[in-house]
């Protein structure tokens, strides 16, 4: 029945046929796309990773050409060290800004970037590390880091954002906004439910409505080294809650007693957050296994019966990157490909070889007669294909601390490893610093490359490769407007930048550059754009709106 299914859509397997031969009509032009949760605040930018596929793909996007820009004419609002990303509200005249250090509400509507209200969110964090003023975000911002030293730049660091600020570095991480407009994100071993204090006067404030100050504690026991790593929805409203070492759904009250937890294998750690298909199957990476559960509507499963499985994937214990990436395995959220009347039905990751794989596993029943393929970890495994970036040779390392971006059956995926990392005198432990000197004090990485899953071969196929594009750690983005592939990058030349490369060719059709100073750096967020066109840029100092 799958491959008669795939055998009579005619139209997408012409398209296919195309996007490999590298013809101009491409996979994005007809792409189905995932369902709406309806629980979630909006379809686009309710959820990070944009939807709960974590696609990273936005109907808008930024002209063609090249455009020079700077930063400090733009309105802003500060936050960071990281700002993930900015979040829809229910209200689409607003938006909310989730960073590190605090969360705000934006007024947006008629080009407006303002800050209508916010709460310092470190006080829930920590008692050692406190608000950070604005001031000190547009100072670090404005800063030029050329020439400096690791110990010059950790001493600004520490100045400016408290001596132990790498701890900041998983605060929000991953958030969601649900259809009431209540933001949910974490902060430390907190989770926290925070709302408009009137909604119908936003400048009156936010408060924290609902709140577990150690979300561990539903574990049972609280076990020192357990981390948080961020929250999605299922499409009942469940919240999900993704630990270092398992899984929660719990009720938006945030009742401890309305928990459920199920802790993965000894020796398993995830590092990512979690993909949620429309029938509440949930995909979550360790580093050595993906897993898929199922919530059911009263249970967390991971039977069989329910639509569960685990597979394991190809994670050699000695890949320990140099920097930028987070501990072993795959740097990936899972991603899901394939919605609708699409033939095949998959999750994606990059795996965790030093020369990474991208790696695609059938979500739901494997197709009968399907054979395991040479060389892959499973029967799951749909298929996998090395990824080179273009490199030759290739280097010692190409991983990516990022998801893999989706559009249709077309995925992209970025090099975040220098090839140079390993003689760089900066502390792996050390993230917030290793992101704001990557470009700037050291060479970065470069490496990018285009795939399509042909669904009639069961395989990839490499559309385009790019051994030359800077994607340092900002997570890449599709626009589908474009029909672009969009990085963060930097250059000796130009500094800072963001640049869009043509999905189907490859070829750089737009740059946004923003020069030499920190505010063009995007350390660990998003890239986003407004139905107007405008770039949303969450830089390591606060996110601003640049109108082209």
């Amino acid at each position: 029945m799958h491959r008669n299914s795939r055998l009579g859509t005619i139209l997408l397997l012409c398209l296919v046929g195309l996007v490999a031969a590298g013809c101009s009509s491409n996979d994005a032009d007809v792409a189905n796309g995932p369902a709406t949760n309806p629980f979630l605040s909006a379809a686009l930018y309710g959820i990070t990773h944009f939807d709960p596929s974590q696609s990273d793909s936005t109907p808008y996007g930024p002209p063609k050409g090249t455009h020079r820009v700077s930063p400090e004419d733009y309105p802003i609002v500060c936050g960071g060290p990281v700002n993930i990303i900015t979040l829809a509200s229910t209200n689409p005249s607003y938006m909310w800004g989730v960073g590190t250090d605090r969360v705000a509400y934006i007024r947006s509507s008629g080009g407006q970037w303002v800050e209508e209200a916010r709460i310092d969110a470190p006080a829930y964090m920590s008692p050692t590390l406190g608000p950070i003023a604005p001031a000190v975000h547009l100072e670090i911002g404005a800063m030029e880091l050329e020439g400096m030293t690791s110990t010059d730049l950790n001493t600004v660091l520490s100045e400016s954002y408290g001596q132990a600020y790498n701890l900041r570095i998983m605060n929000s991480s991953y958030s969601a906004v649900d259809n009431d407009n209540v933001l949910y994100a974490n902060y430390g071993n907190g989770v926290y439910a925070f709302a408009l204090v009137n909604p119908n006067d936003p400048s009156a404030g936010i408060a924290v409505v609902r709140s577990i100050a150690d979300i561990r504690s539903i574990q049972g026991a609280i076990v020192e080294g357990v981390r948080l790593f961020g929250l999605s929805m299922t499409y009942d409203g469940r919240l999900l809650v993704a630990f270092s070492n398992g899984l929660a759904a719990i009720d938006r009250s945030l009742d401890p007693a309305t928990a459920q937890f199920v802790p993965f294998g000894a020796g398993e750690t995830v590092y990512n957050s979690i993909a949620v298909d429309e029938n509440n199957g949930v995909y979550i990476a360790t580093d050595k296994f993906m897993h898929k559960l199922v919530w059911t509507g009263t249970t967390l499963s991971t039977l069989e019966a329910d639509g569960a499985w685990i597979s394991a994937y190809d994670a050699p214990t000695d890949a320990v990157p140099p920097m930028i990436k987070f501990g072993l395995g795959t740097g990936s959220t899972p991603t899901l490909m394939g919605f609708g009347t699409d033939p095949d039905k998959l999750v994606v990751i990059t795996d965790g070889c030093k020369q990474m794989k991208l790696v695609a596993f059938w979500r739901d029943a494997i197709p009968e007669g399907f054979v395991q393929k040479p060389g892959t970890a499973s029967r799951r495994i749909a298929g996998q294909i090395q990824v080179t970036c273009g490199f030759s040779p290739v280097p010692e390392w190409i991983q990516s601390e990022q998801s893999v971006v989706v559009n249709g059956y077309g995925a992209f995926v970025v090099n975040n490893i220098p090839e140079n990392a390993a003689t760089y005198d900066i502390a792996n432990a050390n993230k917030i610093l290793g992101v704001a000197a990557m470009g700037p004090m050291y060479a970065p990485p470069t490496g990018a490359q285009r795939f399509a899953w042909d669904p009639v071969a069961d395989e990839w196929i490499s559309v385009w490769a790019r051994s030359d594009v800077s994607s340092t750690s900002m997570v890449p983005i599709h626009s589908r407007l474009g029909s672009m592939a969009l990085v963060n990058g930097y250059t000796a030349a130009d500094g800072w930048e963001v640049t869009g490369m043509d999905w189907t060719t490859g070829t750089t059709v737009h740059r946004t550059i923003f020069g030499h100073k920190t505010f063009g750096n995007g350390a660990y967020a998003i890239l986003q754009y407004l139905n107007n066109g405008d770039l949303l840029f969450n830089s390591f100092v606060g996110p601003y709106r640049v109108s082209y």
